[in-house]
């Protein structure tokens, strides 16, 4: 951890500690690649009694991209499936983002720093009048390198992982309507998450890596 790790890092707390503002939503978005798996052998019909059986063998058959975020503090949630991750997969999510908060002033946006996630997107697929409204409509937050966990949409990665995606999937349509369907059913309930790291814990606990970056931290160490 350098500076610019610690610099970010609390950043991002500061914004998860602020009260909710609908004019000025956070949302965390994220992007991660899910494998087509096929069987190929027909599974055995279930019986009774009996749990569901499939033989050891599979095909595979591509991947996909699921992208999607949520807002943590009121737990709407945000999806798409594409066959791939390009600028302009990343362009027609934000502009389904804007066009979910219509009377927000700024989206701000936790995301990493893969080079699609940018204004650049933007401009490489809609008119420079086009791209700097949307470009407006939000304030990228981008998570220090290598710090996947600071952004809340990898909590909903691993549920989604564990109730939808840890078994076989062969096609693109099918995996969409179950993820999606999923992201819905969650939506609905309106299921947050409750963050519970700050910047004073992060000062104390990650104490070793500020003091390096600066001596005067020690007095953050909790003894």
């Amino acid at each position: 951890m350098n500076a610019a790790f610690l610099a970010r890092l609390e950043q991002i707390l500061a914004l998860y500690a602020l009260p909710y503002d609908a004019s000025q939503p956070v949302i965390c978005f994220d992007e991660r690649p899910c494998f087509l798996i096929g069987d190929t052998l027909s599974p055995r019909p279930m019986r009774k009694g009996e749990i569901a059986k499939q033989h050891y063998e599979y095909e595979k058959l591509g991947s996909c991209a699921l992208l999607a975020a949520i807002e943590p503090l009121t737990g709407r949630r945000f999806g798409h499936v594409h066959e791939r991750r390009t600028k302009r997969e990343f362009m027609e999510f934000c502009q389904a983002l804007a066009a979910a908060y219509p009377e927000a002033a700024k989206i701000r946006l936790v995301l990493d720093n893969l080079n699609t996630h940018n204004a650049s997107s933007f401009y490489e697929h809609l008119s420079a009048e086009e791209a700097f409204a949307l470009a407006e409509r939000f304030e990228f937050i981008y998570t220090p390198k290598s710090a996947s966990w600071l952004n809340m949409i990898e909590c909903e990665f691993s549920v989604i992982s564990r109730q939808c995606l840890d078994r076989r999937i062969a096609t693109i349509a099918c995996l969409r309507s179950e993820v999606l369907a999923l992201l819905e059913e969650r939506s609905a309930k309106g299921i947050k998450i409750h963050w519970q790291f700050g910047i004073q814990a992060a000062r104390s606990k990650l104490n070793s890596k500020y003091s390096r970056v600066n001596a005067a931290n020690e007095k953050y160490r909790i003894s």
